[in-house]
């Protein structure tokens, strides 16, 4: 039986211009504009990029937004690619207390609010037919919003604009893919102005802790304003998948295609990376013209067995590592636990074309590993095996 997949999460683009000293704002009645002209405009180019923008309710009465993509061609653009002219626009609130004359229902395509269940009745009371109201139980959970765009509205791409406990949210429990962050040249040195990170609302650290090092995508003037770029990538601490275990996945899936081919082994990439978000090892299947090796135990080999890291590192593989091998002492399931490495991120259940049955992660779990699936990468690290796949259906529960 296929493994149970789900559309994947929308991409998770946090957006904001801040002060040269991190503020959103000063502490004045008036907002402060912190970008320019130019970069105004590139913000609407990421807008018309996106299916949908969230925002968070205390911005909605703070700032008062419209969030709608100005440009008539990126509108018409967008029309003739058969999208709605404007995003979808999203609005998370706790209380449900909506002001329904505020510009951002008023204003632009469709809408759509993410509530707890006595946030929702308020939310529906105060809003009607302006926008559709999604109930989430007694507290706002921010993978379930993500899901529902993904399976309701088929959101892949979305941009979010604010506030900062928002971005701190996503960001503490690694759900964003990416931080654009327009630097303004000047200081407002106030210290009760709003800055873009804080201790958020969840209890723990973010991920990867103080000296997780986000990786650089872009950085470029647009005019007196820097934009940058980042991507979070330090890995999960639990079975939850988080945007950055997708990164590190898709890139143990890539490598799988680097292996040499076998008609007697599946090809398979593996990357190991510690807590802050460093790449210890890769390997791949076959590597180093090795027919037997298999890709975790290639990066293993690669680490030195006392570096510390390995301790509280991830290990991602394409496919679930083996749990019975002719061709070595000891399985890649053993072998990472002999590594100490806690936690494994996989995307295929190993079929039953060699070995029946096979179960590295109930081995794994067994074992105290915590073990974290994304089946909707399956297709990625299936592509390199298509050809070893039985016909009928033997994958496993």
């Amino acid at each position: 039986m296929s493994q149970p997949s789900r559309p994947s999460r929308p991409y998770v683009l946090l957006s904001a211009a801040v002060s040269l000293d991190g503020c959103l704002d000063d502490a004045g009645p008036e907002r402060l504009l912190l970008s320019n002209a130019e970069d105004f405009d590139r913000v609407d180019a990421v807008r018309a990029s996106c299916d949908a923008i969230l925002v968070g309710a205390g911005t909605l009465r703070a700032d008062r937004p419209r969030l709608l993509v100005k440009s008539a061609q990126r509108r018409a653009d967008r029309v003739a690619a058969g999208l709605p002219a404007y995003p979808l626009k999203v609005a998370v609130t706790a209380s449900g207390d909506l002001d329904a004359g505020d510009p951002f229902w008023t204003t632009g395509g469709g809408k759509v609010v993410y509530t707890t269940d006595a946030g929702a009745v308020l939310a529906r009371e105060r809003l009607g037919a302006l926008a559709e109201v999604v109930a989430l139980g007694d507290t706002v959970d921010w993978a379930r919003v993500l899901d529902d765009l993904a399976s309701a509205h088929g959101v892949r791409r979305l941009m979010v604009e604010g506030g900062a406990r928002v971005h701190t949210q996503l960001l503490q429990r690694g759900l964003a893919d990416e931080v654009q962050l327009a630097l303004a040249p000047l200081v407002v040195g106030e210290p009760d102005a709003p800055r873009l990170f804080g201790p958020g609302a969840y209890p723990g650290a973010y991920p990867g802790g103080s000296r997780h090092r986000m990786r650089l995508l872009e950085t470029r003037s647009v005019g007196d304003v820097v934009l940058m770029r980042y991507a979070p990538c330090a890995p999960g601490a639990d079975d939850s998948p988080t945007a950055a275990d997708r990164h590190w996945l898709a890139l143990a899936c890539a490598l799988a295609a680097d292996c040499p081919p076998s008609e007697t082994a599946f090809s398979v990439g593996a990357v190991i990376v510690s807590s802050d978000g460093t790449e210890l090892a890769r390997g791949h299947s076959r590597e180093g013209g090795d027919p037997v090796v298999h890709a975790e135990e290639a990066a293993l080999a690669k680490i030195d067995p006392a570096d510390p890291r390995l301790r509280t590192a991830t290990v991602y593989s394409s496919l679930e590592p083996c749990a019975r091998r002719a061709s070595r002492p000891k399985p890649c399931a053993r072998l990472i636990l002999d590594a100490g490495a806690r936690r494994v991120v996989t995307a295929w259940r190993e079929p039953d074309t060699f070995v029946a049955r096979a179960d590295g992660i109930g081995i794994l779990e067994g074992a105290g590993v915590t073990v974290a699936e994304i089946p909707d990468l399956a297709e990625a690290a299936i592509r390199p095996n298509r050809h070893l796949i039985p016909t009928t259906g033997t994958h496993k529960d």
